[in-house]
């Protein structure tokens, strides 16, 4: 039976930071990083109680999968994942901004636009949009990146007037959202998957503009498969998904949007398992791999043992 790990307190010689994010426990050693991928799980932008089993494993595994295969692309921090859990990489300093492109009205977009918002992001957009149809064209819909609490919208002219960053290098990160988004849509093709949408983050690390954290999982990005997509979109039908919308889904049915007041909803373990499947099946058919997963409950040791062992072999961090 697959275990799960929640969170992770470790300290090692030699570190200088510890940083706990929505799903990561992030331990520093000056300008490099030990990124753990926990099985915690977050939707509208707030933590839900239950862990999923195996979901840190599949997120890591797939998210070096990808940066692997985009870092002739674009520049990225990731270095060796010494762990099924873990990543290891260059620390960078964060843009506070989140890089959401989208190739199809889905999800929040649609939402906006369902209730009678033409203009996401001061992105206009026209009359007569259909919910999973493909729009004329990526757009880029940015969102502040909170550290704690929901992430809001924001406009490119926004984000220059606030000084978040130039012009010139949000231009760059513009550049490398849609080149990353391409790619991915070309990888997911190939696997007879379609990328609807996904999101970007990035940083500096001397001077360059790099990108972070994951990319391209089913936390940060929403699937559909190919196979019958047209005919559920005549049918007037919802096409078939690998993503975590389905969890976004369930939760709003069960009166959850991440909004004051509302409580979370008690998870059944049946739909727990059937997330660890849906994240399972994606990695699989996007890698044709099966990931490596926990069966025993040892995996906070596990992951602690792997780091420092990396960390041994890799004293100057390199």
């Amino acid at each position: 039976m697959l275990a799960a790990v929640s969170e992770t307190r470790f300290h090692f010689p030699g570190q200088t930071r510890f940083y706990r994010g929505k799903v990561r426990d992030v331990y520093f050693f000056g300008d490099k990083m030990a990124m753990v991928a926990s099985d915690r799980i977050s939707a509208f932008d707030v933590i839900l109680p239950k862990p999923i089993p195996g979901k840190g494993a599949i997120l890591n595994q797939l998210s070096a999968w990808f940066l692997q295969a985009t870092a002739g692309l674009v520049p990225n921090w990731w270095e060796a994942s010494p762990d099924p859990n873990v990543s290891f990489g260059k620390v960078c300093q964060p843009v506070p901004v989140e890089m959401v492109v989208r190739g199809f009205l889905v999800g929040h977009a649609w939402r906006e636009y369902k209730a009678g918002k033409r203009s996401i992001c001061g992105v206009s957009l026209p009359e007569g949009l259909r919910e999973f149809h493909a729009l004329p064209e990526p757009i880029i819909t940015p969102t502040t990146k909170a550290a704690e609490g929901h992430d809001a919208d924001i406009s490119r002219e926004e984000i220059l007037a606030a000084g978040l960053i130039s012009s010139g290098d949000y231009e760059k990160m513009e550049e490398y959202t849609l080149k990353l988004y391409a790619r991915g849509r070309e990888m997911a093709a190939e696997r007879g998957l379609i990328l609807a949408d996904t999101k970007y983050e990035f940083g500096f690390r001397q001077g360059e503009i790099m990108l972070m954290d994951e990319i391209h999982t089913p936390d940060s990005s929403r699937y559909f498969y190919a196979d019958g997509f047209q005919e559920n979109l005549a049918n007037g039908e919802a096409p078939r998904q690998l993503s975590k919308e389905f969890v976004r889904v369930w939760l709003i049915e069960n009166g959850f949007m991440g909004l004051e007041g509302q409580k979370v909803p008690d998870m059944p373990d049946e739909f727990v398992q059937q997330i660890t499947e849906r994240y399972s099946q994606l990695f699989k058919t996007l890698t044709g791999t099966s990931p490596v997963l926990n069966f025993s409950s040892d995996i906070a040791d596990r992951i602690e043992k792997s780091i420092f062992e990396f960390l041994n072999r890799h004293p100057d961090g390199k």
